[in-house]
């Protein structure tokens, strides 16, 4: 019995020493503070609790969880999209975060953390819809209408995979947050928007039948935190990332805001 237990607590750590040795190498912010800013208005990534009134969400989790690997202190604040990543570029901010896809052109301002995770695109409309069940459908009546947020990759996808490449081209109505859009497409006022795969599968499931998604993905995209130029923490981000990744942490953060969540009444 004695033979195998031994045989049994070798095996245990041979299985745990990969994990032990990789959590014990991860660096050491030694408490650091670090400000990080977001928009709080992409449902369930960041967004305000209607019952509390706290911002919450799965890049919440995700940054309180670095936090705790790396050792550093977090002070959270908040900007629009469309100030966000030119003030991360002028060092206002230490880290940006809010579902932001790394493409070559925004790494001319900022750079990137490795990829947190990856996303499809796809068309996100009202439950009864039956008019359109792809993108040249929906082009092709020119009655019908996209919500979208300037600058976003959803915006560019309904510019040039949906419609016809113009940005200024009237089918698309713009709204100073996705969650907006999404009301908008509630309410009857646009017929679609565009949103990633694991949103819009958290928005189909709390909206009862009201709300679903169709078609295949028109896109594929990885989403990343964002940096001044030169910043000494992407390094250990991408480090506490990974660590993340292979310990299952983001993964139990992803079945709590992309499955188990339910928003408040």
């Amino acid at each position: 019995m004695s033979k195998w237990k031994s045989l049994l607590a070798l095996a245990a750590a041979i299985v745990l020493l990969p994990v032990a040795a990789f959590a014990q190498s991860l660096p050491d912010l030694g408490g650091r503070k670090v400000v990080v800013v977001t928009e709080n208005a992409y449902f369930p990534l960041q967004f305000v609790d209607p019952a509390s009134g706290k911002p919450i969400g799965w890049e919440y989790d995700a940054v309180d969880a670095l936090s705790k690997a790396l050792n550093f202190t977090v002070e959270y604040q908040n900007t629009s999209w469309d100030a966000m990543i030119q003030a991360v570029s002028d060092k206002q901010y230490d880290i940006g975060m809010t579902g932001i896809t790394i493409k070559e052109e925004r790494k001319e301002k900022v750079d990137f953390s490795d990829p947190y995770m990856r996303s499809e695109i796809f068309m996100l409309v009202r439950g009864d819809e039956s008019r359109f069940s792809e993108p040249k459908a929906f082009a092709a009546d020119d009655k019908l209408l996209v919500g979208a947020q300037a600058g976003t990759s959803p915006f560019y996808v309904a510019v040039y995979n949906v419609l016809d490449g113009n940005e200024q081209n009237p089918r698309i109505k713009l709204f100073e947050t996705f969650a907006a859009s999404v009301a908008a497409l509630q309410a009857g006022d646009v017929d679609l928007v565009l949103t990633d795969s694991a949103g819009g599968n958290a928005l189909v499931k709390q909206s009862g039948g009201k709300l679903k998604l169709i078609g295949d993905p028109l896109q594929a995209e990885d989403f990343g935190f964002i940096f001044p130029k030169g910043s000494d923490l992407v390094t250990p981000i991408n480090a506490g990332i990974a660590a993340l990744k292979a310990d299952g942490t983001f993964d139990k953060i992803t079945q709590k805001w992309f499955v188990d969540y339910q928003p408040s009444k």
